[in-house]
């Protein structure tokens, strides 16, 4: 359920070990997409559910992305991003940058604090909002 203040979920749910999924909405086109939240050293970071080599591949299915030393995985092809910049160190887009949604927290609550985004709710996108067009891999 959206929140007006961009609530997005208390601090203490944030996994530590993986990610949590959540749907931001852009403000300008009403377009809706999947971010994932994930507890760094430094902090809560956000970015953009998709991995930077094929942009309709999450990197959390739903039940949270596999992670490994500081680093996001994404299973389809082994890229690994630094938890805490984004940076692709390894794979097929290695240089490439997960797109950032900012946040902040206060009092214990993470907040969405990206203009270009308002908050929807948390988990993933809801069968409707799902583009069933074939995105496959494989070229023919």
């Amino acid at each position: 359920m959206a929140s007006a203040d961009g609530t997005i979920m208390p601090v203490d749910d944030v996994p530590a070990d993986t990610t949590a999924l959540f749907r931001i909405r852009e403000r300008d086109n009403g377009e809706t997409h999947e971010a994932v939240l994930i507890d760094t050293d430094d902090g809560i970071e956000a970015w953009l559910n998709h991995c930077m080599h094929f942009t309709h591949i999450g990197l959390d299915k739903g039940s949270g992305a596999e992670c490994r030393n500081g680093e996001i995985v994404c299973t389809n092809h082994g890229a690994m991003f630094e938890a805490d910049t984004g940076h692709c160190t390894f794979g097929p887009c290695e240089g490439a940058r997960l797109a950032d949604v900012a946040v902040t927290v206060e009092n214990g609550t993470v907040r969405l604090a990206d203009d270009r985004y308002e908050f929807v709710a948390t988990g993933p996108k809801a069968d409707d909002d799902v583009d069933l067009t074939s995105t496959s891999n494989v070229e023919f």
